[in-house]
């Protein structure tokens, strides 16, 4: 496997993970049980999951009215596209 096809893996993988998180913080929340932080969960967005953050908010309607997560995981998702733009820029095509 090439170096892209393996970042290509972990940021599809830390996503589906991501998305998780979110789907289980929302099922905490209905249960009424303690629940994971709203900065662990932007964490985990900036942290190259703003794309499963995005679909987690979406698909769970999950902190869809919280002003910060409307705002912030957009904007995670933009810096995360812009992360993978600038390293395919200085590495090459090799990512």
């Amino acid at each position: 496997m090439s170096g892209t096809t393996y970042a290509i893996l972990i940021v599809t993988i830390w996503n589906a993970i991501t998305f998780i998180i979110y789907g289980v913080d929302k099922r905490k929340a209905i249960k009424g049980k303690r629940r994971i932080s709203e900065t662990a969960l932007l964490l985990c967005a900036f942290l190259m999951g703003g794309t499963g953050a995005l679909l987690g908010m979406g698909m769970f309607h999950h902190k869809t009215r919280h002003w910060k997560f409307k705002i912030c995981v957009p904007l995670a998702v933009l810096l995360n596209a812009a992360v993978i733009v600038l390293a395919r820029i200085n590495c090459g095509a090799n990512i």
